[in-house]
């Protein structure tokens, strides 16, 4: 390897061309270029060239920095570096953040085909060879052309973010390209049942520092039946899942695959998408572009749900609105305040779906039953880990969804219908209905069928809660809160009410609390059961 310090070059804010890409403005720099070395290939075999570039951003840059680089033939793997400054700052001001990735020679344009990886600010270097790559990048082909590394200043500090970025190009035979396997969209089920998920994972694949050997390990201990891969702003790992799915000791796992589309304006998960799905996530929700890329995550088969809405960490709480969701990721690891402040929101979309007379008579929606703008008269809500590393336990909490069989689509289904729970651990277990005064029977995510003023029994069967409190809600509010559940954690509570007085039920359990007006954290919670004609 060769440090030509004579390419060095210093990239400023002053050399720039500002462009459009199809949403934000972007700043693309002077490119970087290398010989072509075709002429003497033999000799160029294993030889490395490296080029460093230096410059600054000021505060207020755009949201994404493009590098060019001029790739010529005969490269056999691309390697880059970077680090960049982090000067103190006053307190309450946010300090520098660089996030990076690359496109090939395909291009940069908005949802197309030359994006090869992202990591984010989890790493400092990477690689793309076509028989390997670094986690987070797809390996493949170094193909002649202008690639495009991608810098990201997620925040940047009063003084600027200086950064320096090194390319390394080594020459030589490309070697054997990778055929990707992915694991299959069935797993042995149960028939008709209720399956144990968690929906938003990171390996380290993206920022977190588990394998996903090491997941499906602790799925498994966790009582899950199935997940979804979840990485930011890539779906490099799709092809590294296929050993932890199928038969083994411990229970067979169905994986699905997904991205957590991770913008400027919030985040949100792509679950269960086809296999090679990537969705762009360069847009804020001023460039009206979400709309497109919720349709992108429905075109390839999976589910749209906005996760950690009210999360405090910068960009990471929803702005885009919820017209195109098909689920709401309304508790997110730990319960905390911005779980609470998501369950009241979501309490008060539902009271809105009612109130605008958006539900249908099975409960599920007025529309076309698609789901998303246009489709859903009410918006299902889940819950899931987002673990990234030790100590985040994984299903904690998990989504409980009855479905057909442990299969992608019945899996999809069950959450797109509201047929679900969300609890703490594999060992609480909820069974919550209304029933009717001539046997009429809906469950979680179903409509009662009873006219205005028919007797409605409404019945929460709980286990694993030892100590817990059941709040029933209804679209007034709490309308009923049980003393605290035996030691043992089970327990029945019932509750007489109608649907002139309740448009629909749903249940809470709550841990106890030691003071204050607040409630205490859940330990589960159901979506509801809608009431009347």
């Amino acid at each position: 390897m060769c440090e030509d310090d004579q390419h060095a070059s210093d990239h400023g804010i002053g050399r720039r061309a500002l462009f459009v890409t199809g949403a934000a403005a972007a700043l693309t720099l002077g490119s970087v270029s290398f010989p072509d070395r075709a002429a003497d290939a033999a000799e160029a075999s294993g030889a490395s060239e490296t080029r460093t570039v230096r410059g600054t951003l000021p505060p207020g840059a755009p949201d994404f920095v493009y590098l060019p680089v001029e790739v010529p033939s005969g490269v056999r793997e691309i390697r880059v570096a970077y680090t960049y400054e982090r000067p103190a700052v006053p307190a309450g001001t946010a300090g520098n953040a660089l996030d990076i990735g690359i496109f090939d020679q395909r291009g940069i344009e908005l949802g197309g085909k030359g994006f090869r990886g992202w990591s984010g600010g989890a790493r400092t270097e990477f690689f793309l060879r076509a028989d390997d790559a670094t986690p987070g990048y797809l390996p493949g082909p170094v193909r002649a052309g202008t690639w495009h590394i991608a810098l990201g200043p997620y925040t940047v500090a009063p003084q600027g973010l200086a950064y320096e970025v090194t390319v390394t190009l080594t020459y030589g035979e490309p070697g054997e390209a990778v055929k990707p396997v992915y694991p299959p969209s069935r797993a042995r089920g149960r028939g008709r049942a209720w399956y144990r998920g968690d929906c938003h994972l990171h390996s380290w694949y993206s920022d977190g520092r588990r394998t996903p050997a090491e997941i499906a390990a602790l799925a498994r201990a966790a009582g899950l039946d199935f997940i979804n891969t979840s990485e930011h702003n890539t779906h490099s790992s799709h092809a590294h899942w296929a050993d932890q799915a199928g038969p083994h000791p411990d229970g067979e796992l169905l994986i699905l695959l997904g991205e957590e589309v991770t913008t400027r304006n919030g985040h949100v998960v792509a679950l269960g998408t086809d296999p090679g799905t990537f969705i762009d996530w360069r847009y804020r929700a001023r460039d009206n572009r979400f709309g497109r890329y919720a349709r992108r995550i429905r075109e390839a088969g999976g589910l749209v749900v906005p996760a950690h809405p009210h999360a405090t960490c910068i960009g990471c709480n929803w702005k885009f609105g919820f017209g195109e969701a098909d689920a709401v990721e309304v508790w997110n690891g730990a319960y905390g305040p911005d779980d609470e402040v998501s369950l009241a929101d979501w309490d008060s979309m539902l009271v809105a779906s009612v109130r605008e007379g958006r539900i249908g008579g099975d409960g599920r929606d007025g529309g076309d039953g698609r789901g998303g703008a246009g489709g859903r008269g009410w918006i299902p809500a889940m819950g899931s880990s987002d673990a990234h590393r030790d100590p985040d336990p994984v299903g904690t909490p998990q989504t409980v969804v009855l479905a057909d069989d442990l299969t992608r689509e019945a899996i999809q289904e069950g959450i797109r219908a509201g047929r679900s729970y969300v609890a703490e651990s594999k060992a609480v277990s909820l069974s919550f209905s209304a029933t009717g005064p001539k046997g009429e029977h809906a469950g979680i995510g179903g409509r009662l069928k009873v006219d205005r003023d028919d007797p409605v029994t409404v019945r929460l069967e709980v286990s694993g809660a030892p100590r817990c409190t059941v709040r029933l809600v209804t679209d007034q509010g709490v309308l009923h809160t049980s003393p605290a559940l035996p030691v043992s954690g089970s327990g029945t509570v019932e509750w007489r009410t109608t649907a002139q007085y309740a448009a629909y039920v749903r249940a809470e359990v709550r841990h106890e609390v030691a003071a204050g007006p607040l409630p205490g954290a859940l330990a589960a919670f159901t979506n509801p059961v809608f009431l009347g004609r």
